[in-house]
This record gives C-alpha cells, sequence and structure tokens, in this order.
C-alpha cells in the first residue's frame, strides 16, 4: 500500500527517504518535527491555522489507490466589492469632489463594484479562455475574412455602454470632475474587463478627437455612436497608426497613400501592420495624400505630410471597407483583444484634420490614451495587491498564516507604497484633464498636464511590470499556474511600458514639453510641488519627508542649472532619469498632500514617508557620476558589443 509523505512540519514513520535506496538533499531536513514554540497568534488565529492542518493531515493519511484526484491544499483568494475595498480611491474622493457629487458618484461606483464582483468578472476570464478567431474564406472557398469574437465580449461592449465608460467624460454632468469620474469607473473595470479596456481607450482617443475639431457635421454621427449609452448604437474605435516599419516614429515609417476622388472623398491604399481592437466599428488612421498627378512628396519624409483620416471599417449592408484582414497577431499578452494586419486596398475614408497636420491632430488622442494606459498600470497593481494580501490571510507556511510573516507583509508593504503614489499621479493628471476639458484650467495647469502625462504614463508601465511579478511571487508555485489567472494579469500588464510609447520615446517626448515651453514647464513643476510641501509643514510626523523631498528638488534645480551649461548630448542621455526623477518627485509631493489632511490615517502617513526614502533625484546622482559623459556614450557601445561580430566593424 502506498502512503503519501507527511508534510515537513509532522513527522512519521512513513517518512523515510532512505527507504528508497539514496538519499534526497533537504528531504530529512524537511521530515524534522516544527517547533512551535515562539509563534505569536491570537486564539482565533491560531485555531484557524491547527484546524487547517489536522484536515491537511487527515486527507493526506488517505491511501493513494483510494482517491479520486490529487488536490492542491490551499485556498483560493476571494476578494469583494473592488470600490469598497479600495481605502486609498474613497479617501481621495471624500477629499477631493463636491459633497454632492460624492453622494451621487459614491453611490454610483458601490453599485458599479457589485456588478463587478456579480456580472462582469466571469465574462472577462471567459473573454481569456476564447479569445478572437480568424475565418479567412467560407466553407465555398469565398473569401470573408471574419474575425469571430466570443460571446463574452461582445456583452462587454454592451456593459461599456450601459456604464457610459466613454459617455460620462463627454457629458460633463459633473463638470470638470465627470473625466474622473469616468477614469475611476474605468480603473475599477480594467481588470475585469477581458481586455476590453483597449478598445474603450482607443474609443475614448478618437472622441477626443471628434471633439477638439468641433465635433465637425460629417462627424456629428460617429461621436454620437462613439459616446453612447445605447448598446445597440455605441461604437467602438480602432488605431490604426503602426505599419510595416513599425515603432513610434509614425512620421517617417507611413507608407500609405491616400488619393482623393471625385465626391471629396479619399480612397486609402497601405498596409497597417499592427491594428489593435480590429473588430472595432471605426478607425482613425495616418496616410500620406497624393497630388492630382497620383504623386506623394517624397521629401521630407516627417510629419508634414501626414493627414488624419476617419473610416468606416464596414459598409452598410456589412461587407469590409474594401480591407483585408492578413492575419492575427500572435501576441504575449492581451490575447483576448483581435490584433490584426490589415491590408488597406482603396478603403474609403474621410480626411479629418488639415492636409499635413495629422500628426498634430493627434495629441489630443495620444494624451487620452496615455492617460488609459495610466489607469491599466494602476489597475493592475491595484489587482494583485489585493489577490496577495487576501492570500495571506489563508495560505499557512511554516508554521503560520503568511500574513504573519514579517518579512512578507514587508514586501507587499513595499508594493503597496509603489502603488500609492502611482494612483495619486493617476488622479492629479485626471483631475487636470477635467480643468483643461471645461476651460476652467489655468496656463499652468494645462502646462503642467503636458509634462505629467508622459511621466505618468513611462514610470507607472515600468511600476507595474515590477510590481505584479513581485506579486505573482508571493503566491509561490501556484502564481505560475495558469488557470489561477495570476499570469494572465501579469502578462497583460507587460505591453504597458511599450503601448503608446516605449519608455525612452516617452523620455523624449518629456524633453519636448521642456523646449516647447522655453523652460516654463519647469517653474510651474517647482512651485507647485513648493506649494503641496507648504501645506505639510505643520505636520510633525512629515517633517523627514518633506526635508527629503526639498533637498530632492534642490538637487534637481541644480542639475537643470548645470546641465543647462552642456550639450544636448546631456540632456539626451539624462532623459529616462529625468523622467524618473520628475515622477517621484511629484508622486512624493502628491503622497505628502494626502498625509497632511486632518482626517489622514496613520498609514498615509507612513505612505509618504516611505516613498520618500528611495532616492527621489536618480538624475542629479548620475550626473555626479559622469554618467552623462560624451565620452560615455562610446562606453556603451563597447560593454554592449564586446565579443559580437559588430566589434569588428564600426558602430
Amino acid at each position: 500500500m502506498l502512503t503519501c509523505r507527511l508534510p515537513w512540519w509532522r513527522s512519521s514513520a512513513t517518512c523515510k527517504p532512505w527507504q528508497s535506496g539514496r538519499f534526497l538533499p533537504g528531504v530529512w531536513e524537511r521530515c524534522q518535527p516544527l517547533s512551535r514554540k515562539g509563534v505569536d497568534r491570537t486564539a482565533g488565529q491560531g485555531q484557524q491555522v491547527v484546524m487547517q492542518e489536522e484536515q491537511v493531515l487527515e486527507d493526506l493519511e488517505i491511501p493513494l489507490a483510494r482517491r479520486e484526484t490529487e488536490t492542491l491544499f490551499q485556498e483560493q483568494p476571494e476578494t469583494g466589492n473592488p470600490y469598497l475595498e479600495d481605502a486609498l480611491l474613497r479617501s481621495y474622493l471624500k477629499t477631493h469632489l463636491p459633497p454632492k457629487v460624492l453622494e451621487e458618484v459614491n453611490q454610483d461606483l458601490e453599485r458599479f463594484g457589485n456588478r463587478l464582483l456579480t456580472k462582469i468578472k466571469h465574462l472577462g476570464w471567459e473573454c481569456e479562455l476564447n479569445p478572437p478567431v480568424f475565418r479567412q474564406y467560407d466553407a465555398w472557398g469565398r473569401r470573408v475574412d471574419h474575425i469571430v469574437t466570443c460571446s463574452a465580449w461582445r456583452r462587454m461592449k454592451e456593459i461599456a455602454a450601459e456604464e457610459g465608460l466613454i459617455a460620462e467624460a463627454y457629458e460633463r454632468r459633473y463638470s470638470n470632475w465627470s473625466r474622473l469620474h469616468q477614469a475611476v469607473k474605468l480603473y475599477l473595470f480594467s481588470s475585469s474587463s477581458g481586455g476590453f479596456s483597449c478598445p474603450l481607450a482607443m474609443t475614448d482617443g478618437a472622441a477626443k478627437v471628434i471633439e477638439s475639431l468641433g465635433i465637425p457635421g460629417s462627424l456629428k454621427n460617429a461621436f454620437d455612436h462613439l459616446t453612447s449609452r445605447d448598446p445597440k448604437k455605441f461604437w467602438t474605435s480602432g488605431q490604426w497608426m503602426t505599419e510595416r516599419r513599425g515603432g513610434s516614429d509614425v512620421a517617417n515609417g507611413t507608407e500609405t497613400v491616400a488619393r482623393k476622388q471625385p465626391d471629396g472623398t479619399y480612397r486609402l491604399y497601405g498596409f497597417k501592420w499592427f491594428t489593435s481592437a480590429a473588430d472595432s466599428d471605426v478607425a482613425l488612421t495616418l496616410a500620406r495624400v497624393a497630388d492630382a498627378e497620383g504623386q506623394v512628396k517624397q521629401w521630407p519624409q516627417g510629419s508634414s505630410n501626414l493627414s488624419l483620416f476617419f473610416l468606416k471599417v464596414r459598409d452598410e449592408e456589412g461587407k469590409l471597407n474594401s480591407i483585408q484582414v492578413q492575419r492575427l497577431k500572435d501576441k504575449l499578452g492581451t490575447r483576448q483583444m483581435a490584433t490584426a494586419e490589415l491590408w488597406l486596398d482603396g478603403a474609403k475614408a474621410e480626411l479629418i484634420s488639415a492636409e499635413g497636420r495629422g500628426v498634430a491632430s493627434i495629441s489630443n488622442m495620444l494624451n487620452v490614451t496615455r492617460i488609459h494606459n495610466v489607469i491599466g498600470a494602476v489597475a493592475s497593481m491595484r489587482r494583485m495587491i489585493s489577490l496577495s494580501r487576501e492570500y495571506a490571510r489563508r495560505r499557512v507556511a511554516f508554521g503560520k498564516l503568511l500574513k504573519d510573516h514579517p518579512l512578507h507583509m514587508q514586501t507587499i508593504a513595499r508594493m503597496e507604497v509603489q502603488t500609492r503614489g502611482a494612483f495619486l499621479l493617476l488622479m492629479e493628471i485626471v483631475r487636470l484633464l477635467g480643468l483643461v476639458e471645461t476651460d476652467m484650467a489655468s496656463e499652468q495647469d494645462q502646462l503642467l498636464l503636458r509634462l505629467l502625462t508622459p511621466v505618468a504614463k513611462l514610470y507607472t508601465g515600468k511600476q507595474a511590470s515590477a510590481v505584479v511579478v513581485e506579486a505573482m511571487e508571493s503566491f509561490g508555485g501556484q502564481g505560475y499556474m495558469e488557470d489561477t489567472g495570476l499570469p494572465v494579469i501579469v502578462r497583460d500588464t507587460l505591453v504597458l511600458s511599450i503601448w503608446e510609447g516605449t519608455t525612452n520615446i516617452l523620455s523624449f517626448d518629456v524633453l519636448r514639453s521642456l523646449t516647447k515651453s522655453q523652460g516654463q514647464v519647469m517653474a510651474v513643476f517647482f512651485s507647485t510641488v513648493q506649494k503641496k510641501l507648504e501645506l505639510a509643514s505643520s505636520t510633525g510626523k512629515l517633517e523627514p519627508a518633506v526635508k527629503q523631498m526639498r533637498d530632492a528638488v534642490s538637487s534637481l534645480a541644480q542639475f537643470m542649472q548645470a546641465a543647462g551649461s552642456r550639450g544636448a548630448v546631456t540632456m539626451e542621455l539624462a532623459a529616462r532619469d529625468f523622467s524618473y526623477t520628475l515622477a517621484r518627485i511629484y508622486a512624493g509631493a502628491l503622497l505628502i498632500e494626502h498625509a497632511a489632511r486632518p482626517d489622514a490615517s496613520a498609514t498615509d502617513i507612513s505612505a509618504a514617508q516611505r516613498w520618500c526614502n528611495q532616492e527621489l533625484c536618480p538624475v542629479a546622482t548620475a550626473l555626479e557620476n559622469s554618467s552623462y559623459e560624451a565620452e560615455e556614450v562610446l562606453m556603451d557601445s563597447a560593454l554592449v558589443y564586446e565579443g559580437s561580430p559588430a566589434c569588428g566593424s564600426r558602430l
């Protein structure tokens, strides 16, 4: 009769590693009984642990031959209403929203949280289990190019309309707070959306572009569909910018040509290499307009030759608009969403920007989609921490619950601090966007939004990747199991540092904001941070954090002065560290501001203190270490290519 080895915390005659004829390292140690001396538990906690251990032991003593299945003796973490369990979100809304707005928004979010928990979460998992399928031909050999999506994905589209996940921002029933209300709903929705947050980001971006153009008559119908609450009328939009050369350099990588027709419309010809949400109803795309002779201006190849177009994916009969689907992309994550390669073979489109002003016209769209990227990043961090902390209340290891292991809780607490800083950074840019959209923003607000949007996008993308991987590790081997859903969150999060511009690309965008404002944006940055620190000057427990912040601000100012006297290479090499510095300092100021509230909790204060204990101004440290000298450029290449065949050629 076979017997199962007992857990390592109990000894037994059946646990004899030498009987197999060879000694397995580590097995003997695991067979030794665990002394419970010194384990600190409350009576209830101790009883719970003992009961769990005894149940495990009873199950393990059953002969293997009598078991129907092998099971893992761990409890699944269960979370509740995501709104009610998010203390930071609720305290932020209570602090900032006007009382009447808070009352209505609070009721809506609590209701929505319950819907997410009971009706939507399982749909998201169905979307993961049933990814889109491309059917190129029908049974009779006719090309149909049909992208088949599951019923749960289609239901997500209806729910997005019913909840006003796009409409909320454009109805403006709460004036400048409408955008924040929308962002919070998207934040709560993101982790249960089954990837549908991505088409919503592009839909929001398209609506924003049309609104910024004054909602011209030809686009009024499209705008109404994109912002509708009626599931039968609601449209989603794609964003078709990436072509065969790929990447963020759309100015030099766009080959698609637009040919004007006698009726004033255009026909588009080209290959779109990466089109997210390929099952959407409409799309925005860039192309180069051909002249009357059919020639395309070849030089300069930059953004001055690109124009923005709006097109419907299908005609009134449901047939593709002279579009051929080549294949669906095989991606690491976001598999729930159809991303395709498309041939535009005369697709009918409408020119919606001034000719040659396409890139300038999508700037509003980029702001919105980058903010959606931040929403996704913060939401993924919050979801993983929520699961991790619940698991820590249930999982027994080394004789006690994970939550009773100080090192384990320290690890989760560090992730929590990062998530809090990211959350407040998100709320700040959304608050500023709300002011801009309702013509309530000052010039300083507008400058700050322009700077903080790329800063927040690049920084939270990197934060999220680190936090979700760390959180997955907190589950041990279970975190690596596909059917737990945890690897899905990790995969889907990894795109956030890439989509809408990589970290380096966004760092250059941060530098552009300085150049275009002739340095004014940094003056606004410094003054805003100083004001937030002054609010906390009377809070004694925050004094060390405030001092650390002021020292960091001083170091940043010194860097700016030193960099100004050096060549362009210095700022280019410093761009990434500079952007990280802006993110850490501004998020620190927001955490301190939040902790200085009269009703702030001890955890609010601790979060601010802990955030400020990290290196707040890495750009100054790197400058002191001569990391931005011209000589370092050559050494960077030497380090990278040492041993490579490239060493024998000119780099």
